[in-house]
């Protein structure tokens, strides 16, 4: 079988692509030919789409809307007449402690929850009308959507959740030729990832090397990894190579969950 990782000719839409791991991912697909499609709640995906455009000599477009709103996300995604491959990664991690009764941690549980399983919801099922036989779906889960982690409960319920999702839609699109599949990234050096860890270590009075330090114990391989190590994960599960496989979760984790 011969494999082929350029993806001319395939449409692309990425979520919380206006930073981080989203933007990595969407400049492996941009590079590998995609015509791309990059969608994020806040302007700086406008930038983002930008600098793609000028880095790869050809247009990128940049949407912004609000996930967890479902007639934004029709509004969007009325821009878009196919979806070859859709990637599912906007997501909302901010620390949310059990003894903790705040009214703020009261409202990010349940952004969290509108954000990384309405949201992906919302999108999918705004997608599918445009996604042909053939088509990819792929979240981005979480190793603490397969595990947990002291004050991310909400979080990691939400990736949890995703898996549940991801595995029923593989399931469920299955017979028209579609495969789901997600993604688990373990410790990467995102300013999403970073900020309730800094959080965390203020409060805790030791610096964020420390922290990270705690947090990275018994990983096999040391180190946080930058966004562009999970890149290469989502362009195989949206290749050729991945037609056979569905309903799994791919980890690029560095040895963070072994099972």
């Amino acid at each position: 079988m011969s494999v082929d990782f350029s993806f001319a000719g395939k449409t692309v839409l990425i979520t919380g692509a206006s930073s981080g791991i989203g933007f990595a991912i969407a400049d492996g697909f941009a590079k590998a030919g995609a015509t791309l499609f990059i969608l994020a709640e806040n302007d700086a995906v406008h930038e983002a789409a930008a600098t793609l455009s000028e880095r790869y000599g050809r247009e990128i477009k940049g949407l912004q809307c609000d996930i967890a709103e479902r007639d934004q996300v029709q509004q969007a995604l009325g821009q878009i007449a196919k979806i070859d491959v859709l990637i599912n990664n906007a997501g909302y991690q901010p620390m949310t402690p059990i003894r903790d009764t705040s009214e703020k941690v009261e409202a990010d549980i349940r952004r969290i929850i509108d954000v990384n399983v309405m949201g992906a919801f919302n999108v999918s099922r705004a997608a599918l009308p445009r996604i042909p036989r053939g088509g990819r779906i792929i979240f981005t889960s979480s190793i603490w959507g397969r595990t947990g982690e002291v004050g991310f409960a909400a979080y990691a319920a939400s990736k949890h959740a995703v898996l549940g999702i991801m595995r029923s839609l593989a399931m469920e699109l299955g017979p028209d030729g579609i495969t789901v599949n997600a993604v688990a990234p373990g410790w990467v050096e995102t300013d999403g990832a970073l900020a309730p860890v800094r959080a965390e270590a203020e409060a805790a009075g030791i610096s964020l090397e420390q922290l990270v330090e705690q947090y990275l114990k018994g990983q096999p391989i040391p180190g946080m990894m930058p966004p562009s190590s999970q890149a290469g994960a989502f362009l195989f599960l949206a290749s050729d190579a991945a037609a056979d496989i569905t309903g799994q979760v791919l980890g690029v984790d560095r040895g963070s969950f072994i099972g």
